[in-house]
């Protein structure tokens, strides 16, 4: 059973989810808000497995109210579900914690498959989120596997020798494969891999 938290101000969106939540077996809708402060204390309550958040509440705005949530509740995801088609506040919603966002332009279909996905912590995103945010296709299916490995280890706070040593690959190996990897995902610090090596569960919290 997927539990599901709804907030959104306007009443007919929130009934527009309900109906279409309620014809699957499977979801549970276990809260609902109009307005960001009430979401993030009754979401914390329920500890829900998905909180499909709009970004324009009243109150405490959805970019913080997921960061609240998220901080309170690191179990639940948030599916930003908005009709904001605007890069800067998609990519300042995934800094607060989002893994999935949605424009309200999209099909029931492609909610429910947000909503699988997300409940099975992966993340989800409409196709014109995915052009905007990553040029058109997903960067992290290109990283190789050992990019992918020393990313991890840079976020568990190894540095570039020890992981090295870790490997048993030279100093020049690690840092060549760290830089394309952070190059591959328009990573620019050591704290934004680290962002990312959490939103991905890459490291645990």
């Amino acid at each position: 059973m997927v539990r599901v938290f709804l907030a959104d101000q306007h009443v007919l969106i929130r009934g527009g989810l309900r109906t279409l939540l309620r014809a699957r077996s499977d979801f549970f809708i276990c809260g609902e808000a109009d307005n960001g402060t009430e979401a993030v204390k009754l979401a914390i309550q329920a500890k829900p497995d998905v909180a499909i958040m709009n970004v324009n509440l009243p109150g405490t705005n959805g970019i913080e109210a997921t960061r609240q949530i998220r901080k309170a509740t690191p179990h639940t995801e948030i599916l930003i579900f908005t009709a904001e088609d605007d890069e800067d506040i998609m990519r300042e919603c995934l800094r607060a914690g989002a893994r999935g966002y949605l424009l309200k332009s999209v099909s029931d279909e492609q909610i429910i498959d947000a909503i699988d996905a997300l409940a099975q912590h992966r993340g989800y995103y409409s196709g014109s989120v995915t052009e905007k945010l990553l040029g058109g296709h997903d960067r992290r299916s290109h990283l190789t596997g050992r990019e992918r490995e020393i990313l991890r280890l840079i976020a568990q706070g190894r540095r570039s020798r020890e992981i090295a040593l870790m490997l048993g690959v030279s100093l020049s190996t690690v840092e060549a494969h760290r830089a394309a990897g952070m190059r591959k995902l328009q990573l620019h610090s050591v704290a934004e891999v680290v962002r990312y090596a959490i939103r991905e569960r890459l490291i645990q919290t």
